[in-house]
């Protein structure tokens, strides 16, 4: 926009001065892309044109311009070449400071602020306030504790905002003790001040504690509401986040882009959808910028929420995209089941000359797996080094054992394992025992299980998974053995965990619980389903019961799973037509993955759930797992 009134003013004849080219080379070092250094380079040549380049803010403006894209060769030969005019040197060095730190060059920064102590250059209160900065960005407390007895010696404090970065140094290195005291001593307080330290103890993971300064707080502005938001949303506290983003709304505080990356964030993880597509039409009507950190968040959302087609639509709505936006993209196709459109787009990303990083991998090698490329899973996992210089982590590992598994290749994927360059976790033999289970290989299964009992003695769904696989063998005595070193041991499963949005109410249901206010409503309608799943040939999977009870009772445990909970109240509760969407904490158990297929061909209703493992889109009584989890 500058640029634009910059070049209607020459082409009018007007003729740029000092007070010109500082904003202009500020909006300059904001560009980002191919273009942006070109466009520095042009304004630099306007500057000496016009014969600016000494005066002391265009020349400081020039110095943060270079520094601030990570041209610190340019930068510096700037200010050497400045003449020493007094104050202006320490301008400069400032610009040259600042300039580090937005690069995010932290550690540079810190050094040239110690070059220019060496160089006898005068400390003004800006160069104290961007170097602390650098300090508590960059973790760096020993320098920052030294500026502080810098800071003390120079006799200029009491100075609120030199005050502010002090505290913020101290809570960004986590020294909450050192901030506190800082924070108690202080005169004069604003909310730049009370920010500081709640976002310090949201850092540490202290949220309460947060909350407590932030009720005592006199005034709030956006960022202390977003730092209180984000909070939650880092502590996993993500239903309180979404309550305090309400609360926001009724203090009628307006929430910026940042705000909203917190909230759908939260609605990711919560799978509310709803809730989610809320925070974007607020977004549109109040005109908060979708930048490209808010879109990516978006497409996250959809995906995650099960709604692949708003999630596409918002990547096409983008007009900036990052690797992190194609690699949003190509995981969320590669989740829900979109296998071959995600490598097709992981090859536009390439053609978009975006370098994918190791997190794009783990989409391209998921996607793979879910179209059953196994070759090509192959070629691209060889290629993440020689071509493209990404060293494969053990989530890589991961998805090559589950694309092998998959496809039946058990042999292979065991000698992966014993090929992997670190130590194969927990993650890595569950996958493999998982894929045992569905085509029954006893052999390799008990393997997977002892190593990863042997990681997680504790591990309930290792005992799950295998007690299945001897059940599809036939091994009933196996079962029974493995049963009673189940009760022996005292091993208890995670309790089971259901979450459902509904009119922008979360909803949450645990297995055979009755403390929803529709409880009774909701047991009468499962009653009710259970019944015509059965007429149309239902039968209980109770492998995976593992309780001392008779059958009947182990039918009702399962009847009572909370998945089937948040089912009923979804048919209780919402229109005919709507999908059914549920966040599960474990993985989707047999029988309920078996009476979810069903619901979906007899109530002709579409269900997508988000267990542990992956996603299931039920439809027309059909998988997209290909009950393959």
């Amino acid at each position: 926009m500058l640029l634009r009134v910059y070049a209607g003013m020459l082409a009018r004849g007007g003729r740029p001065n000092a007070y010109t080219f500082p904003p202009l080379l500020k909006a300059v070092a904001a560009e980002r892309g191919v273009v942006a250094p070109a466009v520095g380079d042009a304004v630099h040549a306007h500057v000496v044109k016009f014969g600016m380049e000494l005066n002391a803010h265009v020349a400081s403006s020039l110095v943060f311009m270079y520094a601030a894209r990570g041209d610190n060769r340019t930068a510096h030969a700037l200010l050497d070449a400045w003449p020493a005019r007094g104050g202006g040197t320490s301008v400069v060095w400032n610009a040259l400071i600042s300039g580090c730190k937005r690069s995010r060059q932290l550690r540079l920064s810190c050094c040239y602020f110690v070059d220019m102590v060496r160089a006898g250059v005068v400390r003004t209160l800006v160069t104290y306030i961007t170097v602390l900065s650098a300090c508590g960005k960059g973790n760096d407390i020993l320098l920052g504790m030294q500026l502080h007895k810098c800071i003390l010696e120079s006799g200029v404090l009491p100075d609120l905002k030199v005050e502010n970065a002090l505290v913020d140094m101290y809570a960004e290195c986590g020294e909450m003790e050192a901030a506190w005291q800082l924070f108690e001593g202080m005169q004069v307080r604003d909310m730049v001040s009370w920010t500081s330290v709640i976002s310090g103890f949201v850092r540490l993971g202290q949220a309460d504690q947060a909350k407590v300064l932030f009720d005592l707080m006199p005034e709030k502005d956006t960022v202390s509401w977003t730092a209180m938001i984000d909070g939650y949303v880092q502590t996993g506290r993500f239903r309180e986040a979404l309550e305090i983003f309400r609360e926001m709304q009724f203090s009628k505080v307006m929430a910026d882009e940042f705000t909203m990356v917190s909230v759908v964030t939260a609605c990711v993880q919560l799978g509310a959808l709803e809730t989610g597509e809320w925070a974007r039409v607020y977004m549109s009507r109040h005109g908060i910028k979708m930048d490209t950190f808010v879109g990516n968040a978006l497409i996250d959302m959809y995906s995650k929420c099960g709604s692949i087609e708003r999630a596409l639509n918002v990547f096409k709505e983008m007009h900036n995209r990052d690797k992190f936006t194609w690699t949003a993209i190509i995981l969320g196709l590669a989740v829900n089941g979109h296998g071959e459109q995600a490598i097709r787009m992981f090859y536009k990303m390439l053609r978009a000359f975006e370098a994918p990083d190791e997190v794009t991998f783990v989409g391209v090698l998921t996607a793979c797996t879910h179209a059953g490329l196994v070759d090509k899973g192959r070629d691209f996992f060889l290629s993440m080094v020689g071509t493209y210089g990404v060293a494969p982590n053990v989530m890589h590992y991961g998805c090559i054992i589950d694309l092998l598994g998959r496809a039946g290749k058990l042999t292979e994927a065991l000698e992966t394992i014993g090929k992997m360059p670190m130590r194969p976790n927990c993650a890595i033999w569950g996958t493999l025992l998982a894929a045992c289970r569905v085509h029954g290989n006893s052999e390799i299964g008990e393997l997977a299980a002892e190593n990863l009992l042997e990681l997680d003695p504790e591990n309930s769904m290792a005992y799950i998974l295998l007690s299945n696989l001897y059940a599809k063998s036939n091994r009933w005595e196996d079962v029974r053995r493995l049963r009673q070193v189940i009760m022996e041991k005292g091993i208890k499963k995670e309790p089971g965990c259901s979450l459902i949005e509904m009119n922008g109410t979360l909803h949450e249901f645990v297995a055979g619980d009755r403390s929803h206010p529709m409880s009774i409503e909701i047991y009468s309608k499962l009653d009710k389903v259970l019944t015509d799943l059965k007429n149309a040939g239902y039968v209980p999977d109770v492998t995976e019961v593992f309780v001392q009870v008779t059958e009947e009772e182990k039918q009702k445990v399962l009847y009572w799973h909370s998945e089937k909970l948040a089912v009923a109240f979804a048919l209780l509760s919402s229109e005919s037509c709507s999908t059914i969407r549920i966040v599960k904490n474990l993985r989707m158990c047999l029988d309920c993955h078996n009476a979810i297929k069903l619901i979906s061909k007899l109530y002709m209703r579409e269900v997508v759930v988000r267990d542990r493992t992956r996603f299931h889109h039920f439809r027309h009584g059909l998988c997209s797992c290909k009950d393959y989890w």
